[in-house]
């Protein structure tokens, strides 16, 4: 059971901050699923043994021939708590020491390529510096989100003072390792009207739950439905490259789901679920039972109710489908993106490149500036401003003109008019829940599903993760919270798996996420709603800074742009149980932060 659900220790962070480096642009264009399908196989090791109890034998590689071995270093070239990335023939391998210990790992996190070695190593665990993913030192199993996969686990041994790694060349080369998972023996399944386990939604959250319950070992009926025509895909991708093709985008190849009799049903919605007998109604009338329901739905994006809202090219965008047509309506054209949030801001950056023009239009008076505050919401817009995006600020629009009934104009409630040929609306979502209404599921006043530490609704055996939830945030006293975020998902959805099967697990990861534009990436960790101050260190002006984003006298939550690794060691911090106090970040002293200090 990974580590995520363990009791807080005391918390000793041990490396020093790393500045910028120049992998930046690389990042979020290299797609975690752009790797051959054959990087998928079923070439880890089981979750129970080390690899290093496993090699010899012939399972899971060839023979002798495919492996490397070589002496990489002198025992006394690494301290402890310190990593070093060695090259080793065919590949590099992360060497980390601690507590006198040395371990050998694949070098760079599964979900897009980072560099492990200028991440966060705490706890037995290293959490990658970009999106902070946490695997364990010993085992390389994913133990904290987002992705998919853990990392290899190489056999270390010490002679004569000398540290050997030995590796086999293929492990080295795919630098991705998918956990060993039962396959399906349920002799019915795909003809009968009834399932095991039934997943409303294949986003983060219902994909990361079957991937569990199949690693579990659990061998029952799984059967995955999405409205969407796609099997479950990278959705935070589509706003940040709009052209991205889905094939592009998948979580999972084909073969996967088929490997390991994982049902996927596309473009199948689900209208009703009647919980005294289990069943749940599709569209078309096909009627499902299953004993254990998972709900994923997601959100739907909320739309304009302005006069002239049924012209032609105005967007939302929920699929690739809608991502792929704006980009070719808005190449060479005019563009206004309403909503300054982190979609319409992703889309509108984007753009720039491609259409003719690009403005954003947005109530508040910053962009983000209910997430990241004035002052950096101020300096992201500067960003923008430079790459010759527009802004109308503190005003909505009031009207959308056609002609020969496709877009021409917007109309601003400021009286201002806008030419526009594509419009892209990014205004927020509502949980795509409506379905539930008369189900005896409780929803709140928003429609969100309320579920406890366990991910359990009030119905028995019915579970719900993702968007569309409302939780209890652990290190926030428990209060009940929705963190629409792609990271966050991937957590609850193990959490489900793991109490479908009993096993007792609670949400306790601290949300991370991230966002991409013109090349810079600004990455938050925490939970920062209703701070009431934020404390800036670094250079705002050049991009490189810290918002430290706090309430009383407690910080809540971390933001940072060209300042790896520290919001993923600020994470790390909160992850341990650890408070950190308004005083400790005011004095720009960080060493509280590397392990020294208080």
């Amino acid at each position: 059971m990974g580590s995520c659900f363990s009791k807080p220790k005391p918390v000793e962070l041990k490396i020093e901050v790393v500045l910028p480096e120049k992998e930046r642009g690389k990042e979020e264009l290299s797609a975690s699923g752009k790797g051959s399908p054959r990087a998928y196989q079923g070439n880890g090791t089981a979750r129970h043994f080390h690899t290093e109890e496993r090699l010899p034998a012939p399972h899971p590689y060839p023979g002798a021939q495919d492996c490397v071995e070589a002496a990489i270093c002198h025992v006394k070239d690494l301290e402890n708590g310190q990593m070093r990335e060695v090259e080793l023939g065919w590949g590099k391998v992360l060497l980390v020491k601690d507590n006198g210990e040395f371990h050998a790992l694949g070098h760079k996190c599964p979900h897009y390529g980072a560099p492990l070695v200028k991440g966060v190593l705490s706890r037995g665990r290293v959490r990658c510096p970009w999106h902070g993913a946490c695997f364990n030192i010993s085992t390389g199993d994913l133990e904290d989100f987002p992705g998919l996969d853990s990392l290899h686990k190489f056999q270390v041994k010490i002679e004569k003072e000398k540290v050997y790694v030995r590796a086999s060349k293929q492990a080295l080369q795919l630098q991705r390792r998918t956990k060993v998972m039962a396959k399906c023996i349920s002799p019915s399944a795909g003809h009968s009207g009834s399932t095991n386990v039934l997943i409303v939604g294949a986003g983060a959250a219902g994909l990361v739950c079957a991937e569990t319950l199949r690693q579990e070992g659990f061998s029952d009926r799984i059967v995955l439905c999405t409205l969407d025509r796609h099997p479950p895909y990278d959705r935070p991708k589509l706003s940040k490259s709009l052209d991205a093709q889905p094939e592009q985008l998948a979580l999972r190849p084909k073969e996967f789901f088929r490997a390991y009799g994982i049902e996927v049903l596309t473009e199948a919605q689900v209208v009703t679920v009647d919980v005294r007998n289990k069943k749940a109604v599709f569209k078309d009338g096909f009627k499902l039972e299953y004993s254990k329901l998972l709900l994923a739905p997601g959100s739907s994006p909320k739309t304009l109710s302005c006069k002239g809202k049924e012209v032609e090219n105005v967007f939302t965008i929920r699929t690739p489908e809608d991502a792929n047509r704006v980009v070719r309506l808005a190449w060479g054209r005019n563009v206004v993106v309403v909503g300054a949030g982190f979609l319409g801001m992703e889309v509108a950056a984007y753009l720039t490149e491609k259409a003719h023009s690009v403005s954003v239009v947005e109530l508040e008076e910053t962009p983000f500036r209910r997430f990241l505050g004035e002052r950096v919401g101020r300096a992201l817009m500067k960003m923008f401003e430079n790459n010759r995006v527009k802004f109308y600020m503190q005003t909505e629009v009031s009207e959308l003109r056609a002609q020969e009934g496709k877009l021409k104009e917007v109309v601003l409630k400021s009286s201002k008019v806008v030419r526009a040929d594509v419009c892209v609306v990014g205004i927020g979502a509502v949980p795509a829940t409506g379905f539930l209404r008369q189900s005896g599921i409780s929803l709140d006043s928003r429609g969100f599903i309320p579920v406890n530490k366990m991910m359990q609704t009030n119905v028995p055996g019915v579970f719900a993760a993702g968007d569309a939830v409302t939780f209890p945030l652990a290190w926030r006293n428990n209060r009940k919270v929705n963190i629409p975020h792609w990271q966050m998902a991937h957590a609850q959805g193990r959490v489900a798996a793991q109490n479908m099967l009993a096993q007792e697990a609670e949400i306790s990861t601290v949300p991370y996420l991230w966002t991409a534009m013109f090349g810079k990436s600004l990455r938050y960790a925490g939970y920062g709603d209703g701070f009431d101050d934020v404390i800036i260190q670094g250079d705002l002006e050049q991009l490189k800074f810290v918002a430290f984003y706090t309430k009383g006298d407690e910080v809540i939550a971390v933001a940072s742009m060209n300042y790896d690794p520290i919001v993923s060691k600020v994470a790390e911090v909160l992850a341990s149980g650890r408070a950190i106090r308004k005083r400790e970040v005011e004095t720009g002293d960080m060493s509280w932060l590397t392990g020294k200090g208080s």
